[in-house]
């Protein structure tokens, strides 16, 4: 169902340089001419204009609430939406089932033009939570994002190499001279930040402060006592293997500011995908490194992800401790299960399915993986939301067998998990798209952050190894907020 969207208001104007002036004129021309050939009487549906941007570099500036951002430096790629035209929710065992019967609706009602054949459609956020089920509280505060979602941005910034759109899109039906109004009120906000003029003083980069941690959910003592339950249940023979998890709360003597947060993210963590996602004014913050799937036209990557070793200063002992996580049968047969289970999902629905025989290693500024990227053809029956249906959770974030795993940690964990976990990223009016697991994450409200970190529990696991695994996890998103 579209739900009502709550936008700011973009007419506040900023400051005005002949460059910035002479790109708004073009970007208001585009506009128009656009707005001209779209179906604005159609009485459902949404039109897109999209228009080449020169010059977008660095994080994407924080305009409003709502907004989401993905940004993955290594890549060279961006995408940020602000505000909202619609949005739909779902939530129960069907949840992606029902989005995307509301997303097919989209496909053949998304009007876009592109004038300038930039050959870059618009696009919307994608994502949901770890479980089907309600969300409930994340540590005693309720969770402000829903279940399962699609958002449809008014305003969308992409970067892709060296070519960067604006996209900006109405809900029909729509009045023109209203919504060109509305869409030059959103480049009034937007240019400024964009392209400040010389001499305009940028923002400093900020000093590393401490930040003050308190208890976790849940203690060390209940940590190991739910790593023995676990193991208690493998050797039983009813799991294989379940991934537990922590959550952590840490308070900042300023308030989080999350275009800092983000060019931490970006140059800590260049490999991964960094993503923001601001709702009611609470930010959900994630630097990634497992993708979940990426589906374009008949062509599918998924990667397995699972096996984890710490990292060293020194390259001798950092290489030792690849070498050692290379030859693990524990490291290796946790990351057979993740691999075999996104195999037996696909193999179905797929031909020339290709999969690695030994894994790679996945080298991340604070941990290193164990890494099989696996491809596959598709048919035509089969899209983004499909597939995230089929593989996800996988074992690398619940567990082996994936429905016992689940059933036991809703009796195990203390605390909800919400979007940790879950998945986030992009649908295109195709229904293709790519997909992100939510992991080394933190919820910010003001100066307060949720952390939350996991680690998967096999056979010869020991509960103190992986408490460090987790803390190592933590720390991930623990460096990046003393810079935010």
């Amino acid at each position: 169902m579209l739900a009502p969207c709550r936008n700011p208001d973009p007419s506040a104007s900023g400051h005005r340089t002949p460059e910035l002036a002479s790109t708004r004129a073009r970007l208001l021309a585009g506009l128009g001419e656009g707005l001209a050939r779209l179906p604005l009487r159609q009485t459902t549906g949404f039109g897109s204009v999209t228009l080449p941007l020169p010059g977008l570099a660095g994080p994407a500036p924080v305009l409003a609430e709502p907004h989401f951002v993905f940004s993955h430096a290594r890549r060279g790629e961006l995408r940020a939406g602000y505000g909202c035209v619609g949005e739909w929710q779902a939530a129960g065992p069907r949840r992606l089932e029902t989005l995307r019967a509301q997303a097919l609706g989209l496909k053949a009602h998304w009007y876009q033009q592109d004038p300038d054949a930039t050959g870059l459609a618009g696009f919307t956020l994608c994502g949901f939570a770890a479980s089907p089920e309600a969300q409930g509280t994340l540590a005693d505060a309720p969770d402000p994002f829903p279940n399962a979602l699609i958002w449809m941005p008014e305003l969308a910034l992409r970067r892709l190499g060296d070519r960067s759109t604006l996209t900006m899109t109405a809900a029909l039906p729509a009045d023109r001279q209203a919504t060109l109004a509305r869409w030059r009120g959103w480049l009034d906000r937007l240019l400024p930040r964009l392209y400040r003029p010389m001499g305009l003083a940028q923002a400093p980069g900020r000093t590393a402060i401490p930040l003050l941690r308190r208890a976790g959910v849940p203690s060390p003592g209940d940590w190991a006592l739910a790593v023995d339950a676990a193991l208690e249940a493998i050797s039983e023979g009813r799991l294989d293997k379940v991934v537990l998890s922590r959550q952590v709360r840490v308070q900042s003597p300023r308030a989080f500011d999350l275009e800092h947060l983000a060019e931490a993210l970006d140059r800590l963590y260049p490999s991964c995908q960094a993503v923001r996602i601001q709702r009611d004014n609470v930010s959900l913050v994630a630097a990634t490194p497992e993708r979940l799937l990426a589906h374009q036209g008949r062509r599918v990557e998924v990667d397995a992800i699972a096996g984890t070793a710490a990292r060293a200063a020194g390259g001798g002992r950092d290489a030792a401790l690849r070498a050692a996580m290379l030859a693990s049968p524990k490291e290796l047969h946790e990351h057979a299960l993740v691999v075999e289970a996104l195999r037996s999902a696909l193999a179905p629905h797929s031909r020339n399915l290709e999969v690695p025989d030994r894994p790679r290693v996945l080298c991340l500024h604070n941990a290193q993986h164990l890494w099989t990227p696996i491809r596959a053809e598709i048919g035509p029956d089969l899209d983004l939301l499909r597939l995230a249906d089929l593989l996800h959770p996988t074992p690398a974030t619940q567990g082996s067998p994936r429905e016992a795993a689940g059933v036991w940690l809703r009796q195990a964990e203390p605390a909800t998990r919400g979007w940790y976990t879950g998945a986030a990223g992009w649908l295109g009016p195709d229904l293709d798209g790519e997909l992100w697991v939510l992991l080394r994450c933190a919820q910010i409200r003001g100066r307060s952050a949720l952390l939350q970190a996991g680690a998967g529990i096999v056979a010869g696991s020991d509960h103190r190894s992986e408490w460090r695994e987790t803390e190592a996890k933590l720390s991930a998103m623990l460096t990046a907020l003393q810079y935010a």
